[in-house]
């Protein structure tokens, strides 16, 4: 999901949620501790050397139980890191600490934010012979004409 999507969102909010994928949800008391722009460059498998970019919302809940982000408030901390940053309309990422620090992507329900898994992927898949879907043949098509066939007694 782009920044301009979040912020079209926390415009018509009155409190900002965040559930994790499993159903639970993000504590009500979670601060949001960073937004900034993280930039990886990097070389695929194939060799093309890549670079992206994203935006980084990190959460935390600490003991402060009576803590609630506003979406105003929300939208003052994206705006600051747009001015002093630069930041521009690029997809959004977050942070939040479960056994680890997980990244996840967002996604919006109409009420709630949602904190969807990131997976890995291979980025060359033409150059490294792993074919972009994966191949559906039934066993008996496999079978040789010479060979055995189930029923036939030879086995």
């Amino acid at each position: 999901m782009k920044l301009s999507t979040i912020k079209n969102y926390l415009n018509s909010l009155e409190t900002v949620n965040f559930q994790l994928q499993n159903g639970t949800m993000v504590p009500a008391h979670f601060h949001v501790t960073e937004v900034g722009i993280i930039t990886k460059k990097f070389i695929d498998c194939g060799g093309t050397v890549r670079e992206e970019n994203v935006a980084n919302f990190q959460l935390w809940d600490a003991n402060d139980f009576e803590h609630r982000l506003k979406p105003a408030k929300l939208l003052n901390i994206i705006a600051l890191s747009e001015k002093i940053l630069g930041m521009q309309d690029l997809e959004v990422e977050v942070e939040y600490q479960g056994d680890t620090i997980g990244k996840f992507d967002i996604d919006f329900d109409g009420a709630n934010f949602l904190l969807l898994n990131k997976t890995t992927d291979c980025l060359a898949k033409d150059k490294c012979g792993i074919p972009v879907e994966k191949l559906k043949v039934k066993m008996a098509d496999l079978v040789a004409e010479n060979a055995c066939k189930p029923g036939g007694g030879c086995c």
